[in-house]
């Protein structure tokens, strides 16, 4: 593929940083390399000597002197080799991409590791958004996202979706408006269809095997990218789990963003990306001078962890994070069945850690909920906060179960039917 049209001028000027890249060629040196280049501080006068981190099935991550020198300084913008090196066999095992033995041009599958995925994200935003760009997604949609979209000055072209994800036919009827000689021309064509394919937030739909399929042809035909956000990938409720874009991606079109935070940690802040090289390549060269490196001390601490897990019992401990999620699942779809019946709509969530619910009788939940739901000591999030436009008028509420106890969400779903049956 020919990635120039797509890369905006900004990010197509980026030059690595050559200090960073001595940085990088030091790490790669032998013992006996005497260095005078670079500028990181001494070790010796950090405080921090060493650390030993348990986990809830008693593994024990042990960080040495030695090991915590290098944990608290600096390394390389793309990620510390041993996590990519996991993380890309990670990747081959579960989506076996077909770009993973490509050459760089013609999209070989690349990995960075992300200071959390929204990082990941915006900087891809960055890198691909001209004002007046036109680009896809299913609204509603995950709030950072749209922050991070709106003051690049790009079109946001709405496609509908169901409780099945994106609507194939419906984006066809959209991207019908460009001719094959705009396709030709890259005449103002989309430049990619963001996407969050599981447990999407806010409306906890998952899209079909299907679907994904029709939809990456329309991609091939109209030459547009695959942006796959899927930091839910992790917390499907049923197995097999669907294959993703970057398993369907013959073309090297698709930039896949995955997440640590719904599984290791929220805090640590450990994402990654997947993708073209030549476009992994322009955000790694924006990490240089932002971030410069996602914390070496989290990545090196994930990192022991995953090597000590394996494979086998890195996937053992998703097994018990679904179940506990599937669980609260199903304790809140209980509460629902229990208090909402005639009051509200909602659909079983495949994955993640949602219930999008429809209020019947109420046009705009938002001052029944940011009013009258505090009176009432219950707290959803209203659901125009996911709409493109905030203001346009939404019915929908979205709860979380991934925090409060089944007794806490049958009192939460009492009180919220209260305030339902006030309101109409």
């Amino acid at each position: 593929m020919n990635y120039s049209h797509f890369i905006t001028a900004v990010s197509a000027a980026r030059k690595a940083s050559p200090i960073r890249l001595l940085t990088e060629l030091t790490q790669k040196s032998p013992p006996s390399l005497i260095s005078l280049a670079g500028g990181a501080p001494n070790p010796n006068t950090f405080p921090f000597k060493m650390a030993t981190i348990t986990t809830g099935d008693g593994t024990a991550v042990n960080i040495g002197e030695d090991l915590m020198k290098r944990a608290l300084q600096y390394s390389a913008s793309a990620g510390i080799p041993e996590l990519l090196s996991w993380l890309k066999d990670l990747q081959k095992s579960l989506h076996n991409p077909p770009t993973a033995n490509y050459s760089p041009d013609q999209g070989q599958m690349e990995i960075c590791v992300t200071t959390g995925s929204q990082e990941g994200l915006s900087k891809v935003f960055e890198m691909l958004i001209d004002p007046g760009d036109n680009i896809l997604l299913d609204a509603p949609t995950y709030p950072g996202t749209l922050a991070a979209l709106k003051p690049l000055g790009c079109n946001i072209i709405n496609v509908p979706s169901d409780q099945y994800g994106i609507i194939p036919k419906a984006l066809k009827e959209i991207l019908s408006r460009w001719s094959p000689e705009d396709v030709r021309k890259h005449n103002n064509i989309p430049k990619f269809l963001y996407t969050i394919p599981n447990g999407g937030n806010p409306t906890g739909t998952s899209l079909t095997t299907d679907r994904k399929k029709e939809i990456y042809q329309l991609a091939r035909q109209y030459n547009f990218l695959v942006i796959e956000d899927d930091p839910y990938y992790f917390l499907q409720f049923d197995k097999p789990w669907a294959p993703t874009f970057l398993s369907m991606d013959v073309d090297g079109r698709v930039i896949r963003t995955d997440s640590f935070s719904k599984i290791l940690s929220s805090g640590l802040r450990i994402g990654f990306l997947t993708g073209p090289k030549p476009l992994i390549d322009r955000v790694i060269l924006h990490i240089q001078v932002s971030t410069m490196h996602t914390s070496t001390f989290t990545q090196l601490m994930i990192a022991q962890l995953l090597q000590q897990w394996g494979e086998k019992g890195f996937l053992e401990h998703i097994d018990r994070v679904v179940a506990f999620y599937r669980d609260q699942r199903d304790a809140m779809l209980a509460a629902a069945d229990k208090w909402l019946k005639g009051l509200a709509d909602w659909h079983v969530p495949a994955a993640g850690m949602f219930l999008w619910i429809k209020i019947k009788g109420v046009s705009d939940t938002q001052q029944l909920i940011t009013e009258k739901a505090l009176q009432k000591e219950v707290l959803l999030v209203p659901g125009g906060a996911f709409n493109i436009d905030s203001s346009v008028p939404s019915s929908y509420v979205r709860a979380s179960f991934s925090l409060t106890s089944p007794a806490q969400m049958d009192q939460a779903f009492q009180r919220l039917a209260e305030l339902i049956k006030e309101a109409v």
